[in-house]
């Protein structure tokens, strides 16, 4: 199984990227993935999930409106947009997938918001 992030980098407050997770090594279309992230000195935490069937969930409030993942099962990639950055949104974001009650990680990417 590998999973392997990309698109993070140093933006300016109020400004956009777009993070892409590919799969490879198990049944992507069956699998449930998730973005997380884990900033300086904090937990690592749920930001949103899509389930195989396209079922969506954003774990935090503070993203709502703001970040959208989803998923393109012919490519093996998750995506998350995330628009309208914030200093608080800095953090490593990780690739999550869940196939066969078993989770694997990608390595993160970094995602840094400061003027």
């Amino acid at each position: 199984v590998q999973l392997v992030e990309s698109g993070g980098g140093l933006v300016q407050p109020g400004g956009s990227l777009r993070l892409s997770c590919a799969a490879s090594g198990f049944t992507f279309s069956r699998a449930v993935m998730s973005w997380y992230r884990q900033a300086p000195g904090k937990g690592r935490e749920p930001v949103a999930t899509i389930a195989n069937y396209g079922g969506i969930t954003y774990n935090l409030d503070s993203v709502k409106g703001r970040f959208t993942i989803s998923r393109d099962n012919a490519k093996n990639t998750v995506d998350l947009q995330m628009n309208s950055l914030k200093p608080e949104d800095t953090a490593v974001y990780y690739c999550k997938a869940r196939s066969l009650s078993r989770d694997y990680w990608g390595q993160g990417t970094q995602v840094t918001v400061s003027s």
